[in-house]
């Protein structure tokens, strides 16, 4: 099943807009590069030195790109294009945003594919009518003996416990690159405006935690979720997924974004997509886009990494390889 497009929120206030969406969550994200606001269309991009050279590029914030008016990122990218100070632009379109492939290739007519399907929650529907009887059964048996509580903003004091739930992830995982998130920046993320997080504890010690962004216009997006060995064992990622489709249904939101699968492609058949796919009602296709503004610069780069840009569609095309 496929959802259908969305729509915006009549009246939604520009003031309430949190989560991917504000200003707040790219300062978090300063390590990866400088926070650039796009001033008419109300998103914002990371400009990041290319290593190896005096040229600079940017990218849209991670995981996506998010806008508070789509029809107006046309003026911001052709504005980054006229400055002359960028090499290109890279993002990947929130699915959730008020876009479509023709308008998006306006402004990003250089690459423009689908990227990953991100599974998604229409939470107009019961969770019994949906959710797969495999995540039912888990679900139960992991309520069973866990508790699990929503701890929705000003949760810094969360941030040690999330920190230390992570690094069982990374070494679990061997994650690197950017999403090997600093210390740091998890204190920054738990502070922007928007945040839900659900944790999982047994006897009194947190052993699982799932981070969601609210964006103040009905949709709330799955960011990142962590766990003890214990929390594995225990199965809490079902306890605590349950327990999201109940709060943010009952809280009246519209939709969960869970993102995609593993790897580049995603939303295929690893376990990653299969957990998310039990969970969803359908999928909603997220687009990578990328323009390059100057094209000496571009191809000069990518010369000198010894990249053959015949043989790649990695974009930008000199940065091949930066995220394993």
């Amino acid at each position: 099943m496929t959802e259908g497009p969305a729509h915006s929120v009549p009246g939604a206030a520009v003031g309430a807009a949190g989560g991917y969406l504000h200003s707040a969550y790219a300062r978090a994200l300063s390590e990866f590069g400088e926070p650039r606001p796009l001033t008419h269309c109300g998103g914002w991009v990371l400009r990041r030195p290319i290593p190896g050279s005096d040229s600079a590029d940017a990218m849209g914030c991670y995981p996506l790109f998010a806008c508070l008016d789509w029809s107006r990122l046309a003026d911001d990218v052709e504005e980054l294009a006229a400055g002359g100070e960028l090499v290109s632009l890279s993002l990947v379109a929130d699915p959730f945003g008020e876009h479509d492939p023709a308008q998006l290739r306006r402004s990003f007519p250089d690459v423009l594919v689908p990227f990953k399907e991100h599974f998604v929650v229409d939470l107009g529907r019961a969770p019994e009518e949906f959710v797969a009887a495999h995540h039912r059964r888990n679900a139960r048996r992991a309520l069973e003996n866990l508790r699990v509580e929503v701890c929705a903003g000003g949760a810094t004091e969360l941030a040690a416990e999330w920190t230390r739930l992570y690094s069982h992830l990374v070494g679990r995982h061997d994650v690197r690159g950017l999403t090997a998130f600093s210390e740091a920046s998890f204190a920054k993320q738990m502070t922007v405006p928007g945040l839900t997080a659900l944790r999982a504890t047994r006897g009194g010690e947190t052993v699982g935690m799932t981070l969601w962004y609210e964006d103040g216009r009905g949709v709330a997006y799955y960011h990142l979720g962590a766990y003890s060995p214990e929390g594995y064992e225990r199965r809490a990622s079902f306890a605590l997924f349950w327990r999201a489709l109940e709060h943010f249904g009952g809280a009246g939101l519209r939709r969960l974004c869970l993102g995609a699968g593993a790897g580049l492609s995603g939303g295929g058949e690893d376990g990653l997509s299969r957990f998310k796919r039990g969970w969803s009602t359908g999928e909603r296709t997220a687009y990578f886009c990328g323009r390059v503004f100057d094209r000496r610069r571009y191809e000069g780069l990518a010369r000198a990494r010894g990249v053959d840009l015949a043989a790649t569609a990695y974009f930008p095309a000199y940065r091949a390889g930066e995220f394993g």
